[in-house]
């Protein structure tokens, strides 16, 4: 469903930052320039309250590969009921990812990344798992396999999201060292066409599941920048997963499911609430446009009027929480 919404989205189109005109000069020499999508890209991450000291279970790396790639492995807890430490699997996933996105068979398709990370992974575990890689034509270019999640913010609106893939409630598909997981086959693969301005929200399940589209797009409006917007919006989720009155998305969920109170409980008007307790990892990245200069170009020679600097940089801006 995913792929058949991003193919009704508009057509690549990237905008310079408004200027002043230009005009040939024999003093101020630039050559003609074409323009390239980037990510400027912030992270943040709350574990669990019980796993504060291993760091969690969660893991994701960003890169500045093309005009940008990040991604985000959730180690499926229950390992742990097996003796086994569930973060092995994410954080090995993830360093393969982030090793093999320079491979030339990946050629900035997420889906041969995941196949290549998952099968060089030979630690025990399992774990949900997205990659994203804009190009530079502003295409950016998902893979995703169980639920965790990504979301694309348009000028206050929400006008893309990936789809969880599960088995049943609260059993997600799953990247896994057992031949009974899925594979990089089974990923919900999609592309979405960007523009300068648009915000990029992704996450694990653990943010998705304590925090609503209304409250995403406040804490994206009032941000002054990806950093601020990623702290404040895992605060957030953080926040109403302790909260044992908060009705989250996950409680929603679960009682359009089946699971709620006993029915004794309802006759006296209770149901099932409350946040639900996890890692959480928030990447949000903004598409940004920059100026390149085009070597193949006509040498038409250019100068900027009024003083305004033309962008240099060409990798995606990566803001790290402290």
């Amino acid at each position: 469903m995913a792929a058949s919404t991003a193919s009704r989205l508009s057509p690549p189109c990237l905008h310079a930052a408004p200027h002043h005109p230009l005009r040939r000069s024999r003093f101020s020499p630039l050559r003609a320039a074409k323009l390239e999508a980037v990510l400027s890209i912030g992270t943040h991450v709350i574990p669990h309250p019980r796993k504060v000291e291993t760091g969690g279970e969660d893991a994701f790396f960003v890169g500045g590969d093309g005009g940008g790639v990040f991604a985000i492995a959730d180690g499926v807890s229950g390992w742990a009921e097996k003796n086994v430490n569930p973060a092995l699997f994410s954080r090995e996933l993830m360093a393969n990812s982030s090793t093999f996105i320079k491979d030339e068979e990946v050629s900035q398709d997420p889906q041969i990344l995941l196949m290549k990370a998952h099968a060089a992974t030979s630690s025990i575990g399992s774990a949900t798992v997205i990659v994203a890689m804009l190009e530079k034509t502003g295409t950016l270019k998902i893979a995703s396999v169980g639920d965790c999640g990504l979301k694309v913010i348009r000028k206050g609106q929400v006008m893309f999201s990936t789809c969880p893939q599960e088995h049943y409630f609260d059993c997600p598909y799953q990247l896994s060292s057992e031949a009974i997981g899925q594979t990089s086959q089974d990923a919900l693969v999609c592309t979405v066409n960007l523009m300068e301005g648009d915000m990029i929200v992704s996450g694990s399940d653990g943010f998705f599941d304590n925090i609503f589209d209304q409250e995403i797009l406040g804490v994206i409006n009032e941000s002054l920048g990806t950093d601020e917007a990623a702290k404040a919006l895992a605060e957030l989720a953080r926040k109403h997963s302790v909260d044992v009155t908060f009705d989250s998305p996950y409680s929603m969920e679960a009682r359009s499911r089946g699971f709620d109170v006993p029915w004794w409980k309802k006759l006296l008007g209770a149901k099932l609430v409350g946040g639900k307790m996890d890692d959480i990892t928030v990447i949000v990245a903004q598409v940004k446009t920059v100026v390149i200069p085009d070597d193949e170009g006509s040498g038409v020679e250019l100068e900027k009027v009024g003083g305004e600097q033309l962008a240099a940089a060409g990798v995606a801006s990566t803001e790290q929480n402290e």
